[in-house]
């Protein structure tokens, strides 16, 4: 698989048409509540997953595991939603962005958003908080399973965010979801150049078989 070609291909239909075709083959993927730092933000990349825990005795580190996430990943964080505490901060997002790394996906809070906007790092989390992680949340495993949004993120999973939110595409189900968002998108497109030459909405969405494309599969897709 030529992962740039699936990236660029990701990125040109975007995730209102990706959520479309996750609903039309009934898969759960869409992160509701995880929205970017800032309008315009825009990403595609394989899940690096981390799950964080309250600190408890053990000690540890917030982020010490940004040194093992790759090029071109998307560090998605499982901090079960917490919004009084934040697990990733400006020095975080300058390793990210020198590294090229892709984003970063946060079921919790973030901070230092100046920073992402500085360097056009795509962050998306539930809010922005100034209050640190330290000695109240530790990174206890890499790679692993996690939930997003009530969504399980398996690691290598695709992560899509633009300004309209983040879906999760199981990587089995990739091509299906992505050859079905680009039927979305030609059909869009042919509707509008429909109702532009004055043909009437319902009779453009029913010409180009739109309803069909968003409309369940009758089948579960685990």
């Amino acid at each position: 698989m030529d992962e740039a070609k699936v990236v660029e291909r990701l990125n040109t239909v975007g995730v209102t048409a990706l959520s479309d075709a996750l609903d039309r083959l009934e898969i759960a993927g869409q992160l509701i509540g995880l929205a970017p730092v800032a309008r315009g933000m825009k990403f595609s990349g394989r899940a690096f997953t981390i799950r964080m825990l309250p600190v408890g005795l053990t000690g540890g580190s917030v982020g010490d595991y940004i040194d093992e996430v790759p090029p071109g990943a998307v560090v998605a964080i499982d901090n079960g939603g917490i919004l009084n505490q934040t697990v990733w901060g400006d020095i975080l997002t300058y390793v990210a962005h020198t590294k090229g790394i892709a984003a970063t996906v946060i079921d919790g809070a973030c901070r230092d958003s100046d920073r992402c906007v500085a360097l056009n790092y795509p962050v998306f989390s539930r809010c922005v908080t100034m209050r640190t992680a330290k000695d109240r949340a530790t990174a206890v495993a890499n790679n692993d399973p996690i939930q997003l949004a009530g969504v399980r993120v398996e690691p290598g999973d695709w992560l899509v965010g633009d300004s309209d939110g983040v879906v999760a595409i199981p990587a089995p189900h990739l091509e299906e979801v992505l050859a079905i968002a680009e039927q979305i998108e030609v059909a869009e497109k042919a509707i509008l150049a429909a109702v532009d030459s004055g043909k009437r909405l319902e009779e453009a969405r029913k010409a180009f078989g739109y309803h069909s494309l968003q409309t369940g599969m009758g089948r579960t897709c685990a």
